[in-house]
């Protein structure tokens, strides 16, 4: 895929020296950032983990790379027009870092136009101590020292595109080319790999790599076998907050439970469900002890099968183990999880969502029943000591989200038969989308009021997390909806402790005293036209009575006329 690095400079943020970040948005290149999403989100679709005691059975024979885990940030290095950047999947994009510059001349010495590679980004510490991925994080977020910066190393492991074209289809080949270019290098050290064929040459490398020398795990990839992540088992303890019942062969049993941990504030942060370990006769027993600690929730949550959880007493503490703990997803957004917050009264309050992570083939291994369900016993901090987990000591129950701002609005009306009609356009900034991946960066609200129709009032809302896009939205919307004869509304301009001024058209139409009033003064007029024609059928009908009296009244003296005329006529004809 050709690339280019043309930016808008004005979007980055100087952190140190030359160092700078800024968004996605701010490359003209729109693959790039979705070149990394897709890499990412591919590779964690092949891999499958496993623990070291599962090698021997699950790992078929074949020839494989086994490569030493490094505990960084995934990241893009992203080479063209003579120099790098860094992005990953989150949509953050650093330049001018020491190994962007060292890459950039490798790359360029090495005859290469174009490259993109997936690696990780990491802290090398001195002394060989393991980096850590929050290590990284706050490094980059704010370096103290150009030494500091030194320190930031990008760990090569693939190609996704070279010479602006798609990878080789071997990984060894691909691999091979990042060992060959990147030989001389210091701060862009491909990672370390070696190759193996057997099981037991698997399990030496596990105990010299993680066990020995403190490394997160191994990977081993095989072009015919496929990937598969290794490592140590990872041990936690969770409080029971919930159970389902089995259906089929497996009812009267669970079928599994609904686990979570302590924040600080001793609100409880759901962490995951957990489906296995259990024996048949656990499953049977356990069922009827959960069932009398059934309480009342305000917060549903569904297993896998779509069934709902029955919310118990918070009180049961078990040990589950699990493959691995993951804190962004594939698009480098925070996993976020529930918060609630138990009450013996009321029973599960839901509090919101903030971020945690996402655990990887959650075990049952016991009970612990010399443990209570106390912030100490069951922390958060468990979770914290393996992944980053952002905002771990915030008051779930006292947090305040940013304030939103409005950063565009527009208003137009048009007289219509007399009554007035007013369309609205408003564009949001949330400023939340750093704090839950379920707020957009941008909201456009677009409100349509026309009293004259039968139903007055509709909205569109449309969101986007790119400042581009949305305008690019506002403008399509503006010129579907105002036409000819739609004038523009002058919005007064309010002091930031007065509120916002506003003309009669643009006195929120969408609220639903405005939609109330519109209904009625609809209701008014149908009835005084209903009371209109009324009145005409009535004088209508009095006209016609009055017509009919007339002509019954003429005939009756035509016929009185008539009888005297004969009765004279009779008088005369008569002899004397």
């Amino acid at each position: 895929m050709p690339a280019t690095l043309h930016y808008d400079a004005s979007r980055f943020e100087i952190k140190l020296g030359d160092y700078c970040v800024g968004p996605a948005t701010a490359l003209e290149d729109g693959r790039l950032l979705a070149a990394a999403q897709e890499y990412r989100r591919g590779a964690s679709a092949r891999m499958i983990p496993l623990s070291q005691a599962d090698v021997a059975s699950r790992i078929p024979k074949a020839d494989y790379l086994a490569s030493r885990k490094i505990d960084g940030e995934f990241s893009v290095l992203v080479y063209a027009d003579g120099q790098a950047l860094s992005i990953n999947p989150g949509g953050t994009v650093r330049l001018g870092l020491p190994l962007h510059r060292e890459a950039a001349a490798i790359l360029d010495a090495a005859g290469v136009s174009t490259a993109i590679i997936a690696g990780e980004l990491h802290v090398k510490h001195s002394g060989g101590r393991r980096c850590r991925v929050h290590d990284v994080s706050k490094l980059a977020r704010s370096p103290k020292s150009e030494e500091e910066l030194n320190t930031l190393a990008f760990a090569p492991f693939d190609i996704i595109s070279w010479n602006d074209e798609t990878a080789a289809e071997s990984f060894v080949d691909r691999f091979q080319t990042l060992e060959s270019t990147f030989a001389a290098s210091e701060l862009c050290v491909p990672v370390e790999t070696v190759p193996v064929s057997r099981p037991d040459e698997i399990n030496s490398l596990f105990a010299r790599w993680v066990e020995d020398q403190d490394a997160e795990g191994l990977v081993v990839r095989s072009d015919e076998s496929g990937t598969f992540k290794i490592k140590p088992q990872h041990s936690l303890d969770a409080v029971v907050i919930g159970f389902t019942e089995g259906t089929e062969h497996r009812t009267g049993m669970v079928h599994d439970l609904l686990v979570g941990v302590r924040r600080q504030d001793g609100a409880i942060h759901v962490l995951t469900r957990v489906g296995g370990g259990f024996s048949e006769d656990l499953r049977r027993s356990l069922l009827s002890d959960l069932k009398d600690m059934v309480v009342e929730s305000e917060f549903i949550e569904v297993n896998s099968d779509y069934v709902a959880y029955h919310m118990v007493k918070p009180e049961l503490v078990c040990e589950i183990s699990c493959l691995d703990l993951i804190s962004q997803t594939t698009r480098g957004g925070p996993v976020n999880r529930m918060v609630v917050e138990y009450d013996p009264a009321a029973g599960y309050k839901v509090v919101r969502r903030l971020p945690l992570a996402t655990v990887i083939s959650p075990q049952f291994v016991r009970f612990r029943d010399d443990k209570s369900a106390d912030k100490e016993l069951v922390s958060i901090n468990q979770v914290a000591s393996r992944v980053e987990v952002d905002m771990l000591d915030a008051d779930a129950k006292s947090l305040k989200l940013p304030e939103s701002e409005i950063v565009k609005r527009e208003v137009f009306t048009k007289v219509l038969k007399g009554e007035t009609m007013v369309r609205k356009f408003v564009v949001i900034r949330t400023n939340k989308e750093k704090i839950s991946d379920e707020f957009p960066a941008f909201v456009l609200h677009y409100t349509d009021f026309s009293p004259n129709r039968k139903d007055p009032l509709s909205r569109e809302v449309m969101v986007s997390d790119s400042k581009e896009q949305i305008e690019q939205l506002y403008d399509r919307c503006k010129e579907k909806n105002i036409k000819q004869g739609w004038r523009a509304a002058v919005i007064g301009v309010a002091k930031p402790d007065e509120g916002t001024s506003v003309t009669t058209a643009d006195r929120e139409p969408d609220s639903k005293a405005t939609t109330k009033k519109a209904a009625k003064k609809k209701a008014a007029k149908k009835a005084a036209t209903k009371k209109a024609a009324a009145s005409k059928a009535t004088k209508k009908k009095a006209t016609t009575a009055k017509t009919t009296k007339k002509k019954v009244t003429a005939k009756k003296t035509a016929t009185k006329k008539s009888t005297t005329k004969k009765a004279a006529s009779k008088k005369r004809k008569t002899p004397k």
